[in-house]
């Protein structure tokens, strides 16, 4: 894997600082220990208006990543399929979102 945001993903998944799927983010996020959520390409907008809307309900303030990856590409750097992740660790998240800002260019 060339790509340092799936590389960190893979990071964050080993050392069990993420969480899965609709309802594992959702609870993560409800629970506040969600620092970022990301989103696969293929997510449906309905996906994306209720990870928002948690995200933010409340006074909430959690950054909403929306991604150029697919959800295989996804899948495959964290070893399992979802299309919603969240980091719930703040360095991996603060490095998560750097590392997609930086080479946001990049679409390999």
């Amino acid at each position: 894997m060339n790509d340092k945001f799936l590389s960190l993903l893979g990071m964050a998944r080993r050392s069990g600082k993420l969480s899965t799927g609709h309802d594992a983010v959702i609870s993560s996020v409800v629970k506040s220990k969600a620092k970022l959520v990301i989103v696969s390409a293929e997510g449906s907008e309905r996906l994306k208006r209720e990870i928002n809307h948690a995200c933010t309900y409340g006074g909430k303030n959690i950054p909403v990543l929306l991604t150029h990856y697919t959800t295989s590409g996804l899948s495959q750097a964290i070893g399992i399929k979802a299309a919603v992740i969240s980091v719930d660790d703040e360095g991996f998240a603060k490095a998560a979102a750097d590392k997609y800002t930086n080479n946001s260019d990049r679409k390999d």
